[in-house]
């Protein structure tokens, strides 16, 4: 046989993962973690000139009924906008409390509006069919303030000369190929950036800041799971259908370029880098019947991340749910659980 097969897959047994969770004890757990996160950060690569500069703009004001949702523009570099959906919803919590902060990062698409229930032309999707499931309008109306960027490459903020083939097409392969070339990753940008809107965030006078989640589905999965590990502000997770193996999800099939991260597998395996959100809670949602990232790679990363979270000594913070749908969010059990992990009253 001259296919390659037999040597990509020895390549995985022999030169892969070297930080592979193998801790024992909280203090092995510790040390794992330090030396983890800081391959990660070297591969997602380095963004010093990314991040909020405190220059923010409020686009437009809509009152939607029981929430006011702003679009902002918030500068995250020099040369770099980053428009922004910030729901806040009108009624107040027990005792005048501000709300606390959900980051909702959306997946393949046409961008921020798919989650907030708008379609690409910025009406009212009503009853359009979208596996995001206006998940950002779900969290606002629960209490949640809200913040969705626009993830780089994704609707407004795909490159200018970028075909429009349909609603989904985006700019990932080549914005990414370019960051790749010069030694950084887009899922980095994209992390710095989800950081930057946190920034902007906290210092809002009608949230707050000391209370914070993040929701991801898919590449927004990636995101909010990674931002999770690097920013301990954010004091819960919730990833809908990315949790899984890069062996049998993103290696398994053409997938977007923005899920590769360089030179990360040769350190750990997916749900080592998801496990690096420990000792924080965590809530994984995954559809039993999801193309993208099959459910036999979910139960292995499951069981990794349980190893993880007992080592930790909070194995009652890792939560999770099968349900019987496909690649989408599902929020019947992850919107209450993120009610009580931020303190939703």
């Amino acid at each position: 046989m001259w296919n390659p097969d037999a040597y990509i897959e020895q390549l995985y047994k022999n030169e892969t993962r070297r930080l592979s969770f193998q801790a024992a004890s909280a203090s092995e757990w510790q040390a794992w973690r330090k030396e983890l996160l800081a391959r990660f950060k070297e591969s997602l690569g380095a963004f010093h000139d990314v991040g909020f500069t405190g220059e923010a703009r409020i686009v437009e004001t809509v009152d939607c009924g029981d929430y006011v949702r702003e679009r902002l523009e918030l500068r995250t570099a020099e040369s770099l906008l980053m428009p922004t959906y910030l729901l806040i919803p009108k009624r107040q919590g027990n005792a005048g409390r501000k709300p606390p902060l959900v980051v909702a990062c959306h997946g393949h698409g046409y961008g921020s509006k798919a989650a907030v229930g708008l379609l690409p032309d910025g009406q009212d999707s009503g009853d359009d069919p979208n596996v995001h499931h206006k998940f950002g309008v779900s969290l606002v109306q629960r209490g949640f303030a809200v913040i969705v960027p626009e993830l780089i490459g994704f609707g407004d903020r795909k490159l200018e000369h970028e075909p429009i083939v349909n609603r989904d097409t985006n700019s990932c392969f080549p914005i990414g190929a370019f960051l790749l070339m010069i030694g950084k990753s887009i899922a980095g940008l994209r992390i710095q950036e989800t950081i930057a809107a946190i920034d902007y965030a906290c210092g809002r006078d009608d949230i707050d800041s000391s209370r914070i989640g993040i929701y991801g589905l898919s590449g927004g999965g990636l995101i909010a799971a990674y931002t999770a590990a690097l920013d301990e502000r954010i004091r819960a997770a919730v990833i809908s259908c990315y949790t899984n193996t890069f062996r049998d999800s993103i290696l398994d099939r053409r997938h977007c370029l923005d899920n590769y991260i360089p030179h990360i597998l040769a350190y750990a395996e997916m749900p080592d880098l998801i496990g690096l959100i420990a000792p924080r809670p965590l809530f994984v949602e995954a559809g039993v019947n999801d193309h993208l990232f099959p459910l036999h790679g979910t139960k292995q990363a499951l069981e990794v991340l349980e190893r993880v979270y007992l080592a930790a000594g909070v194995p009652e913070r890792l939560s999770s749910v099968l349900f019987p749908g496909g690649h989408e969010v599902c929020g019947e059990q992850s919107y209450p659980w993120l009610e009580r992990m931020l303190d939703l009253q």
